[in-house]
């Protein structure tokens, strides 16, 4: 056992592990500061590609290499029905790991990625599914082979009960966005644009079907506020009316641009040019995981923790977490990694045949 930084005693220690997950998580289950506390775990398994993924001396990767002087980092040779049971019993071992309000996110290609989505509804429940997220992982690319060119990969997302922690993202407007959006300006030089004050679905008896400065709402449709918050808002001037009368609500460009937009469901995070290690994935996008399903001090676990980068992102912004891998080659980068961080939590570096 190796450990890095200072730690009190009783106090919690993030952990990288070294060995085979299956036997590492099965212990956990019997570790009373991890069972049913584990609020996010992201894991990014082999693919079922039948390769061999290796280091070049040089301490970087960006392909498969099969040098004898390269260091090995992970087999990827499991398939078909194999690859699905041999990641199924991961995933029920993680559900019970999993805090109530925790959640899962699986990272995985699309020749696989349908058949582990019905596996994943087999143990988390298809009522836990929250989305199918699209990465776009790189630049378009002239393939050789018939067929489209592949741009993407998928995260499936899912939750161990409706009450999970969602810290909602969003994400910057573009320039040519806002301009777009928010056609209009005001003497004041604000951009803005106008939205209708009723929608639809006719309201016979409530306010929002009632008469307000002399006008109805359009038929089949109410005003989406009282007749009383839209006197507010006219006050305000936040409210535009035509030339003809028609009143419009005023939403300013700076007040949805201070937000951001909603995020959806096509992310795009390109892999690192230079990767430290083989399939290592883009940070912003594991930054953005750990903090829209998870608190700060919250636990973080990645049980294929390959390059760290889920690790990195947890400890950057205010989590502790667990990575297990059974490469040798993988927990030396994530070691670097830390270190070369500088400023990090109190480590321990098991290797499971010696310190489990």
């Amino acid at each position: 056992m190796r450990e890095y930084g200072n730690s009190k005693t009783n106090e919690w220690v993030n952990r990288l592990i070294w060995g085979d997950n299956l036997p590492v998580l099965e212990a956990l289950i019997h570790d009373s500061q991890v069972f049913g506390k584990v609020r996010l775990i992201y894991i990014d398994p082999p693919f079922a590609t039948n390769q061999t993924f290796r280091i070049g001396n040089g301490g970087r990767t960006a392909t498969i290499s099969s040098s004898d002087y390269d260091d090995h980092a992970y087999h990827d040779k499991i398939l078909g029905r194999d690859y699905i049971e041999f990641l199924r019993k991961r995933v029920a071992l993680l559900r019970e790991l999993l805090a109530d309000d925790g959640s899962i996110y699986v990272h995985i290609d699309c020749k696989v990625g349908h058949y582990v989505k019905v596996m994943l509804d087999e143990v988390f429940g298809q009522e836990n599914f929250i989305n199918d997220i699209t990465r776009i992982k790189c630049n378009p690319k002239n393939f050789s082979r018939k067929g489209y060119g592949n741009l993407k990969d998928m995260i499936l997302f899912y939750s161990k009960s409706k009450d999970y922690i969602w810290n909602e993202p969003h994400v910057k407007m573009a320039d040519e966005e806002i301009l777009r959006l928010f056609p209009k300006v005001d003497k004041n030089g604000n951009r803005y644009t106008t939205t209708p004050l009723h929608a639809p679905g006719e309201t016979r008896n409530g306010k929002t079907g009632q008469l307000w400065k002399e006008l109805l709402p359009p038929k089949g449709r109410h005003w989406r506020v009282s007749p009383e918050e839209l006197d507010k808002l006219d006050k305000a001037g936040r409210i535009e009316w035509s030339s003809t009368g028609n009143p419009r609500r005023i939403i300013y460009a700076h007040e949805k641009v201070l937000k951001g937009k909603k995020l959806q469901d096509i992310w795009e995070f390109k892999d690192p040019q230079y990767p430290s290690y083989p399939t290592e994935k883009n940070l912003d996008m594991l930054k953005l995981i750990v903090e829209a399903s998870s608190n700060p001090n919250d636990i973080v676990l990645d049980c294929f923790a390959g390059s760290g980068t889920t690790l990195v992102a947890a400890e950057r912004k205010g989590r502790r977490w667990i990575g297990i891998d059974s490469s040798q080659a993988a927990i030396r980068v994530i070691e670097n990694r830390m270190l070369f961080e500088g400023k990090f939590s109190p480590i321990s570096v098991f290797r499971v045949d010696e310190d489990l």
